[in-house]
């Protein structure tokens, strides 16, 4: 648990995004990056000070590309942050970008820094292709073979399924532990508190209303435009539908338990690519620089839970930052909570307000109580808006300080589960 109570307090100064960029067809021109760089330039830009002013850049990455290792480095190197400026890169997984602005927290609380580049990227299209072991160890036989008779015999005994390819993103969405995709568990949600397939494309076609609301309000205007495939300019997140439907999305087929599962693309979040970085200063950076404040992190938690149930890692996060804080859920005024999928936003809510499970999981003597749905999520979540692994998290706090300062509100939870059986929750107050 990370309590800057009694440290140096951490602000936010500003941020800024690439849209979210489901994806369509082949990779991304644009690598993970490129994407990171291209809405960090621009925040940079916009700053009082150079960028040799920044002492680290602290980067979430859920799976950077083989040349692309210690991404962060490497970003802070192309932003012209200088060879002093310390870059490294963090991992985990849905909550990468929430564990870069955590980091990043850290280190300027105990004083180690005063200025720190923190947040997420990830292509998630170029995901890679990777050769089955059959394939990886007949190669490895027939670099062994010396002499041409043997690398004839090593060739003839090569098979036509060796070629067939592991699907690295698959491999990455699936738990090792308990060999179940994150779709699976998002199903095992949807049984264990009786969630319907109705009430997740409600939720979803709520997500995509609210984000088109948003879009059409100017909302979004923590967004940078960014090349897409065909050198058009992209200004919005392109995973927003105009034309969503409870009577389109009920016709769609369940994705992950077949056939008779309720999770179906359309009520879970799509593959995206995209990056998010805030800039992080402490008081002593803010006054030197004299820097607009858009919030402090008050608090950062972080808990565990079986990756059977992955998606009530919220829920468990969220028990620990109110206790911790001596907060209620009335006490917050506004809440982002990643929507990986329709149903397990659906069971954190479920969970938060049902005794049993307060008392018998999360050790309390009453429900959490429940989140009002007109503050949750106001602008659309992941369904709509995309996924991109390694970036969601810095999206959810960038965002949620955008609603506080629309709304004038002083508190907001900013929450994800995660791949693996955890959850993250950061406290935020507007300045």
């Amino acid at each position: 648990m990370a309590n800057y109570k009694t440290k140096n307090t951490v602000y936010i100064v500003d941020g800024l995004r690439t849209p979210f960029i489901k994806v369509q067809g082949g990779p991304n021109p644009l690598s993970a990056s490129d994407l990171a760089v291209t809405a960090a330039r621009v925040l940079l830009a916009r700053q009082s000070f150079k960028p040799e002013v920044i002492e680290e850049v602290i980067v979430g990455c859920a799976s950077p590309a083989p040349d692309e290792m210690n991404i962060a480095r490497l970003i802070a190197l192309r932003l012209g942050c200088g060879d002093k400026c310390l870059g490294w890169t963090v991992q985990r997984n849905c909550a990468s970008g929430l564990q870069a602005i955590d980091c990043a927290s850290q280190d300027i609380a105990s004083g180690r820094h005063d200025i720190v580049l923190a947040g997420g990227t990830e292509c998630m299209s170029r995901a890679p292709l990777i050769f089955n072991d059959a394939m990886v160890e007949w190669l490895a036989n027939f670099k062994m073979s010396r002499t041409f008779f043997k690398k004839i015999k090593a060739l003839m005994q090569f098979r036509p399924q060796f070629i067939i390819p592991v699907i690295g993103l698959l491999k990455g969405l699936t738990d090792p532990y308990v060999n179940l995709s994150m779709g699976q568990t998002a199903e095992n949600l949807g049984y264990q508190f009786n969630i319907s397939r109705e009430e997740m494309d409600a939720l979803a076609l709520s997500s995509h209303e609210r984000a088109l609301f948003a879009q059409e309000q100017g909302y979004f205007n923590e967004i940078t435009p960014l090349c897409d495939w065909q050198g058009g300019i992209v200004e919005f997140d392109n995973g927003v539908r105009l034309d969503s439907s409870l009577e389109k999305l009920a016709k769609l087929k369940p994705a992950f338990d077949k056939p008779f599962g309720n999770v179906t693309a359309g009520n879970s979040s799509p593959v995206t690519d995209g990056a998010a970085f805030l800039i992080l200063a402490s008081e002593a950076a803010v006054k030197r620089y004299n820097l607009t404040v858009l919030g402090k992190i008050v608090e950062t938690t972080w808990a565990a839970l079986d990756p059977a149930v992955m998606g009530l890692g919220p829920v468990h996060a969220i028990t620990k930052l109110l206790s911790a804080q001596q907060l209620s859920i009335q006490d917050i005024d506004y809440w982002e909570i990643n929507e990986a999928f329709a149903v397990q936003v659906l069971a954190c809510l479920k969970a938060m307000n049902d005794q049993d499970y307060c008392q018998t999981r999360l050790g309390l003597s009453h429900a959490l109580g429940t989140i009002d749905i007109k503050r949750l999520n106001v602008d659309g979540g992941a369904i709509a808006v995309g996924h991109p692994v390694g970036a969601s998290g810095a999206r959810l706090v960038l965002h949620l300080l955008q609603v506080l300062k629309r709304h004038n509100a002083k508190r907001g939870i900013a929450s994800l589960c995660i791949g693996g059986g955890q959850g993250g929750a950061m406290l935020l107050e507007r300045m």
